[in-house]
Order: structure tokens, then C-alpha cells, then sequence
């Protein structure tokens, strides 16, 4: 989670064909052979440009589960690192919006987390409730479950 000493957060929006807009945060899968901070790192460059960034602590974790019309399902185990960065910057991907439209990505916006609230079109879905623990008491001595 990428987040300036303003209080603001880097969210992506995706566009899904069945569920419509979420707000998430950056990030993705790992690569065979991946550690969970290499994945973090080649997601940053990928996805909004950045390299070189320190990674924090790792401060949340959620499972999603996704199943689908044929009774069969699919999942996704997330593992959320604070990535505190000195200033907002101009997120520039190094795939090509065809590549990120691809994985349904359609927008990088900064957000001021008083402007973000539980509930769709958030992710998770307390968004907001973390975020503003996170900010008036800091990381959590070991990562919190925020479901999805």
C-alpha cells in the first residue's frame, strides 16, 4: 500500500464485466520462484512505475474465495506491505494500458483516505475502517485478517 506523509493512498480502478468498478489497491501474483517482496516489487514497476521503493511491514492479509456459475471457484490470498513514499507522484506503468486493460485495470488515482469510505466500490470492503487505524495507531504488530 503506497502511502504519502499527506494521508493519501495509491488505488487502482478496475472494471470488471460482472461486478462492475472496485477501488484496490496496487499489486498482483507472484512468479514462480517469487518471494513476496520481489512479487511487490515487479507489481510496483508494472503497475505504477515504481522501483527502488522501501518496503515496510506487512500490515494486512486477505483470502478471497471467487465461484463461479459452474459450481467450480477460484482464490486469491493477498498479503498487504506498507510502502510509505515521500510524495504523491505521476504513477507511469511499464505495461501498456492495452496490457492493464487486459487485466482490467483502467485507472492510478491518489485518494485522501478521509475520502474513502466502507463499503463498494472498496476493497476490501473496510477499506476506510483499516486505513484509518492504520493512520492513528500505525502498523499493526502482526497483520490483520481484512477479510474481503
Amino acid at each position: 500500500m503506497l502511502l504519502t506523509p499527506q494521508a493519501e493512498v495509491l488505488l487502482v480502478r478496475f472494471e470488471f464485466p460482472n461486478t462492475g468498478t472496485r477501488w484496490a489497491l496496487p499489486g498482483g501474483g507472484m512468479e514462480p520462484g517469487e518471494t513476496h517482496h520481489q512479487a511487490l516489487e515487479r507489481e510496483l514497476a508494472e503497475e505504477v512505475g515504481l522501483r527502488g521503493a522501501a518496503i515496510g511491514p506487512h500490515i494486512w492479509t486477505r483470502l478471497h474465495i471467487i465461484p463461479f456459475i459452474d459450481g467450480k471457484w477460484d482464490g486469491q490470498r493477498e498479503r498487504m506491505y506498507l510502502v510509505p513514499v515521500a510524495e504523491r507522484f505521476q504513477p507511469e506503468p511499464h505495461l501498456s494500458w492495452e496490457q492493464l486493460r487486459a487485466e482490467y485495470v483502467f485507472e492510478l488515482r491518489w485518494w485522501p483516505i478521509e475520502d474513502i469510505a466502507d463499503g463498494l466500490p472498496f476493497v476490501p470492503a473496510t477499506l476506510a475502517t483499516h486505513l484509518r487505524a492504520l493512520q492513528s495507531e500505525g502498523p499493526p504488530n502482526r497483520p490483520v485478517e481484512v477479510e474481503v
